[in-house]
């Protein structure tokens, strides 16, 4: 099951609004960074998805499902799979590629998800309270992009990347903060499922209803004022 904060010591993280110079604990190399646990532990970006982007990648050109919902959840539900981390940018959008493609979609899958696996790997962690957009929102957007084969001088498909991105942030910041990123998650792929159905007509699944079994592991989880929530009538 995910693991929570560090992932040496297990301790709480904490972000800086100056990034500071620290070296990863797991590779040796220095960045700059704005987290690091609380007993002075730092894992770099490629450090910690790594193992999570070859779970996503076995687990997504494998899968038959029509549902980007139950994908990401059987995904995340792996030990390589952390409680938070940047390689939920990454699972969005392979998650509905692969619902995608089984629901009719056409494209080149391979392909597609080698280059959701590389852009979606250069959306920095913390992107969600440093940058203003959450990764998650980007991910889904990278997904229309791929998609519709956009580029900075497509006119309707840049159009439509940019639609997405927007309204994946607009019903995850609507939600409010702190962040989760499998509540991100969820809140992205239900707007991408919807928006893809309207603007390039082709229909994946959804659950009746999302539930997320990951609360336990998120100290800040909202709870009942999730709309996630396992039982939102807990007060």
């Amino acid at each position: 099951m995910p693991t929570p904060d560090c992932l040496i010591c297990g301790a709480e993280l904490e972000y800086f609004n100056t990034p500071r110079k620290m070296k990863c604990a797991i590779c040796g190399k220095e960045y700059e960074t704005t987290a690091a646990c609380k007993e002075g532990h730092f894992i770099c970006d490629a450090c910690h998805m790594e193992k999570g982007i070859a779970l996503i990648q076995q687990f997504c050109t494998e899968s038959e499902s029509r549902n980007p919902i139950a994908i990401l959840q059987q995904i995340m539900a792996r030990p390589e799979i952390y409680m938070h981390g940047p390689e939920h940018h990454v699972m969005v959008g392979a998650a509905l590629l692969t619902a995608y493609k089984n629901s009719g979609g056409k494209l080149d899958f391979a392909q597609a998800l080698q280059e959701m696996i590389r852009r979606g790997k250069q959306v920095p962690g913390g992107a969600c309270g440093f940058w203003g957009c959450c990764g998650a929102g980007v991910s889904a957007g990278i997904f229309i992009s791929i998609v519709t084969e956009a580029t900075p001088l497509h006119r309707e498909e840049w159009g439509l990347a940019n639609q997405m991105t927007a309204r994946a942030l607009q019903a995850i910041g609507s939600l409010g903060g702190p962040r989760c990123c499998k509540r991100d998650s969820f809140t992205a792929v239900k707007e991408a499922v919807l928006f893809t159905e309207e603007h390039l007509q082709i229909k994946m699944e959804l659950p009746d209803k999302i539930i997320c079994g990951f609360s336990k592991f998120n100290e800040q989880c909202k709870k009942q004022d999730c709309p996630y929530f396992a039982d939102r009538s807990l007060k």
